[in-house]
């Protein structure tokens, strides 16, 4: 009886160590790893952030959210030069791509000009509107937004009566794309309108 009760002892000792052992190991991973994600997640944010035209100070320090019509919000990284602002980039996103939730980053200046754009996240189908990263920066017929002047009206595909080519065989996701924009805009807009500059709180788709 003595040696079951030893026996048990030892077993329950021993799975006890291990335990702790595997929880020391998992704790000091993940603490390893969450520095990595975030730093990652940093770089890949300034790298975003440079659609904005050439800046001087710290946009991912001093952004701030500007509220929308539709009742949400999006994210504004002010891009100042000697102090003064030269435009911004803003972070934007549609729930109505083809596959979903799209999220890109917009920069603008102070003409209110599209500077340039990133794709942050999206879930469109391979070759076709996953083309978005590049296909509305190509000087190709009516294919690039890069440089255009925003003021008017909003930015719509040719089959809508709008002067953007749409990505071949992938409307949908070129609608969602600029109308991703379109909200982008309108948040830039706003901030400039009211001069915030603080926080406030697959296959064919035709």
């Amino acid at each position: 009886m003595e040696k079951l009760k030893s026996t048990f002892l030892t077993i329950v000792l021993s799975l006890t160590c291990i335990c702790l052992v595997a929880g020391l190991a998992l704790s000091a991973a993940n603490t390893f790893t969450k520095e990595k994600i975030a730093e990652s997640n940093a770089a890949a944010l300034q790298a975003a952030i440079k659609v904005a035209p050439e800046v001087d100070n710290h946009p991912a320090e001093e952004q701030f959210k500007v509220g929308l019509a539709e009742g949400d919000s999006l994210v504004v990284y002010p891009a100042k030069k000697g102090g003064e602002s030269v435009g911004a980039a803003i972070e934007s996103y549609t729930k109505n791509g083809f596959g979903g939730m799209i999220r890109i980053m917009v920069g603008f200046d102070a003409e209110h000009k599209l500077v340039n754009y990133s794709i942050l996240e999206h879930n469109e189908t391979p070759g076709l509107g996953s083309k978005m990263e590049e296909w509305f920066r190509v000087e190709k017929n009516k294919q690039n937004i890069i440089g255009r002047d925003m003021k008017g009206a909003a930015l719509t595909v040719s089959k809508d009566g709008g002067d953007v080519d749409a990505i071949t065989a992938a409307t949908i996701s070129s609608r969602a794309f600029l109308e991703a924009v379109a909200r982008a805009y309108a948040a830039y807009n706003g901030h400039e309108a009211d001069g915030t500059s603080g926080a406030t709180s697959k296959e064919s788709e035709e």
